[in-house]
């Protein structure tokens, strides 16, 4: 299970770890495109077919949807130091400059800005109650 976040930083060829913790659950391939909320999100290839397959099945008329999330796909590559390469369309996309957060969503990861996740961190702190309020157990 993808949880918890990290600290990480990109460098300047637009590289950025991927946690140990996560790794295996990732695989040496796996797919990113842009996500929610400006960050990028990352999926098991097995979870980007489940993924994908659903966005295909909207209508026509949710275009949009499909060029927001297929339009915006990369295949990534983990190096031999635990690394990919975000495409610099993705990087601008979410902000992505030098202190980035990598953060686990159970099925797939998500990508952030420090300064962004922080924000959404404190809006979170904010709205809490009604959060919670949308879970059943």
């Amino acid at each position: 299970m993808l949880i918890g976040h990290y600290n990480h930083t990109l460098d300047q060829k637009g590289r950025v770890s991927v946690p140990a913790k996560y790794r295996e659950e990732m695989g040496a391939c796996f797919v990113v495109s842009k996500g929610y909320g400006n960050c990028v999100s990352g999926y098991p290839l097995d979870r980007w077919d489940a993924w994908r397959e659903s966005v295909e099945k909207l209508p026509v008329s949710k275009s949009r949807v499909k060029r927001f999330f297929l339009g915006s796909a990369f295949e990534v590559e983990v190096d031999k130091q635990g690394r990919i390469i975000l495409p610099a369309d993705l990087r601008e996309f979410a902000g992505l400059e030098t202190d980035v957060v990598v953060a686990g969503m159970s099925d797939h990861i998500e990508i952030w800005s420090r300064d962004k996740w922080l924000d959404e961190e404190r809006r979170d702190d904010e709205d809490i109650e009604e959060l919670l309020g949308s879970i059943e157990i």
